[in-house]
């Protein structure tokens, strides 16, 4: 599928073709932002577009091919329909005219696979009203299943704030990142390298989330580049709270800052806010455990040039290979494209994943955690690799 790199609520629309989905969408949003027609199978790939729901705030409606399509090219469209399903945090499954079988239970699997929560609606109910006995067999799987009408929208409002009851606050209401460390007044040091892969004029992504939780937790940030850091420390005679650095410099952040003074990485903060924490820490000393010819997956979840700096494609492999002192093979899979086999991965090393929600990293990750392949992500990776893996996970264990 195409890459995502929006970490709104993502709401996925399924259904057979000719339900109604685009037009459900264009009454959802107000706007004609999907293809209708009466041609069945007019929508081909998913295809994404950033609204507003009230309560909820900015989303992503996922509009998908009908789930049952014919064809070769059919089979292909189905294939990219489910695959939306692990980058979602609500799904919706539109039916129309009591038809319910095999498509639609296919589907639920899915959401059930990737713990999907969703909720049914009968489309078409000014030709056509849900029955009883489909209504009841639905609500076997402890959904509901309202009736609509694009047509005659007077149920609309009941609809969105159905969709606001399901849709987990987890999906659209941010947690701090530090506010169970850190609190007003406290100093948190953010040590933030410019080099050739930082954008012009402007920190990443990642720098940016930090000194705005740290603001909102009414503490202080102070933000320095790495050969400040020493100068600082001994003028200032300042002991922060905490000293989150770029992973990249992680060795030089540890020869520097006091060892009485908590040190973490960016990477591995946002490892433990999105990220699955425990099977991080889990995996992580497989590193130790890799064996010649064994196959690396790395996965990022942004997509950018690559220079001779790259952390993920460059300097991550240099430092497995030197730390190993063994013949790997390493794959890079950007974005959330698909992974054909992650069953023939040694380990899986997933970056922070700033540029996603969390569930869609979460889900990423499932396939591998399913069958016990370790994982782990670059900040605790390149801790672990330089001797300072405990220090940099030992303030989210107190």
């Amino acid at each position: 599928m195409a890459k995502t790199r929006d970490t709104k609520t993502h709401i996925g629309i399924f259904g057979r073709r000719n339900v109604g989905k685009s037009s459900f969408i264009n009454t959802l949003t107000g706007q004609d932002i999907a293809i209708v027609s009466h041609q069945a199978g007019t929508t081909t790939d998913p295809v994404k577009k950033s609204i507003e729901i009230k309560g909820i705030g900015p989303v992503v409606i996922i509009d998908t091919a009908g789930i049952d399509d014919v064809g070769e090219l059919g089979k292909k469209r189905i294939e990219k329909s489910f695959e939306v399903i692990r980058t979602i945090d609500l799904g919706i499954l539109l039916i129309s005219q009591n038809k319910f079988g095999e498509f639609e239970k296919d589907l639920i699997h899915k959401f059930k696979k990737y713990d999907i929560p969703w909720v049914c609606i009968h489309n078409k109910s000014d030709v056509e009203s849900l029955k009883d006995d489909l209504r009841k067999e639905i609500e076997l799987f402890k959904v509901s299943c309202v009736d609509f009408s694009t047509k005659k929208p007077t149920n609309l409002d009941k609809i969105i704030g159905l969709i606001k009851d399901i849709t987990p606050e987890t999906s659209y209401k941010n947690k701090s990142i530090l506010g169970d460390i850190i609190g007003k007044g406290d100093m948190v040091m953010l040590i933030t390298p410019i080099d050739i892969a930082a954008p012009e004029g402007r920190l990443i992504l990642p720098q940016v989330q930090m000194i705005r939780d740290i603001i909102d937790n009414r503490a202080i940030a102070i933000v320095l580049q790495e050969d400040e850091v020493e100068d600082f420390l001994n003028k200032s005679n300042i002991k922060p709270k905490l000293v989150i650095c770029d992973s990249q410099i992680f060795d030089k952040a540890d020869a520097i800052v006091p060892k009485e003074i908590p040190l973490t990485s960016f990477s591995v903060v946002l490892a433990r806010q999105k990220g699955d924490f425990e099977s991080y820490m889990k995996g992580t000393p497989h590193l130790s455990k890799l064996k010649d010819g064994d196959k690396v997956l790395l996965l990022e979840s942004c997509t950018h040039l690559v220079s001779c700096e790259d952390i993920g494609r460059v300097k991550l492999p240099n430092w497995i290979n030197n730390f190993t002192k063994k013949t790997l093979q390493y794959d890079f899979v950007a974005g959330l494209d698909k992974i054909d086999d992650i069953s023939k991965y040694a380990i899986v090393i997933q970056c922070g994943g700033c540029m996603v929600t969390k569930k869609q990293l979460q889900n990423r990750l499932k396939a591998a955690t399913d069958i016990d392949i370790p994982v782990t992500n670059y900040g605790l990776a390149i801790a672990y690799m330089h001797g300072i893996y405990h220090r940099a996970i030992e303030i989210f264990q107190k």
